[in-house]
């Protein structure tokens, strides 16, 4: 019998819970523990999903020798010191996107995941799905031609939120680049790689947050329009045009559950529902490369979060994004 990968889960949010409720999809995969700031929450997670060790510190979940790998799911401030701390105590790691607030943490972190010879990867789970998978696959193989045009674009109104909330406080790299932004920013790399040219104008909130961010991603022979926004509802949707043909990503895209090709005057859908929420696929990916020791996801490794990082570095430098940890 194949032995388990043993979790551990740092912050028990929102995210946690849909992750977690992935993971235990998975017959190769064991929560083993939790860890919560407040020792309550850890146990109430932990009687939630019959996990059976939790702790009141990250450092006693890193210290813990009943872990394999560690998904950090806290705020983005967090990312780094935590992720680095977990992987000094040899823990492999999964960490939310983005990965850090800017490329230095990024930096630092690949750094630690070398120096300790430890697994590390950006949990962009929309990287693994199903239809991302099938869509890359099919313009590999030119099915629509050379791309010319990708339309992305990912808003949901939350201004009404507590201004402590981790979206509406600078202090905790709060705002929708680096929390939805992304998605669209990664799908435009995905498909096209770096832009030549990058142009974006961002609004900010009375919270000091940028609320929301439209880019103009310029390539030699192409143009991606990515939007992000906190302070409205967009339809969520992706379109990847090219010369002979186009792809409709069902919305959410970024949790697509199909498409629509439309090719030769005919359209196509392609039904490819997730596993669960969707996070299963990387809980996969992360176990794959656990079994055959790999340090880095050949999907998406260290150069991917750093190319991607840096695109949302250079976007808050046109813009005047700026943290007040950064200052």
């Amino acid at each position: 019998m194949q032995q388990k990968i043993r979790w551990g889960i740092v912050g028990l949010g929102n995210i946690a819970h849909h992750f977690v409720k992935d993971l235990l999809l998975i017959e190769t995969a064991e929560i083993t523990a939790v860890a919560s700031r407040t020792l309550n929450k850890a146990e109430e997670f932990a009687q939630e999903y019959g996990i059976e060790h939790t702790f009141g510190s990250y450092e006693e979940l890193f210290k813990c020798h009943e872990v394999d790998v560690i998904y950090i799911a806290t705020p983005h401030t967090f990312h780094a010191k935590l992720a680095i701390d977990a992987m000094y105590y040899g823990k492999h790691v999964l960490c939310e996107k983005p990965l850090g607030v800017n490329r230095v943490e990024v930096e630092k972190m690949i750094a630690a995941a070398k120096e300790n010879d430890v697994f590390l990867m950006e949990a962009l789970w929309s990287r693994f799905n199903p239809s991302i998978l099938k869509i890359t696959e099919l313009i590999t193989e030119g099915v629509i031609g050379g791309i010319k045009y990708i339309n992305a674009d990912f808003a949901f109104p939350a201004l009404h939120r507590d201004v402590e909330n981790r979206l509406l406080n600078p202090n905790l790299a709060g705002g929708s680049l680096l929390d939805i932004g992304i998605y669209p920013i990664f799908l435009a790399y995905l498909l096209l790689g770096k832009p030549d040219k990058i142009m974006a104008s961002s609004k900010f909130f009375t919270t000091g947050i940028e609320m929301q961010t439209a880019m103009l991603f310029d390539y030699t022979d192409a143009q991606a329009l990515l939007y992000s926004g906190l302070n409205s509802k967009s339809e969520m949707k992706a379109e990847i045009s090219g010369t002979k043909g186009s792809i409709f990503i069902d919305p959410k895209w970024h949790e697509a559950q199909g498409f629509l090709l439309e090719i030769n005057g005919e359209t196509i859908h392609y039904e490819l529902p997730t596993k669960g929420r969707g996070y299963y696929y990387e809980i996969l990916e992360v176990h794959n490369c656990l079994m055959d020791a790999k340090r880095e996801s050949s999907l998406w490794n260290f150069e991917n979060s750093l190319d991607l990082i840096t695109l949302m570095d250079t976007i808050r430098k046109q813009t005047g994004i700026v943290f007040p940890f950064e200052e």
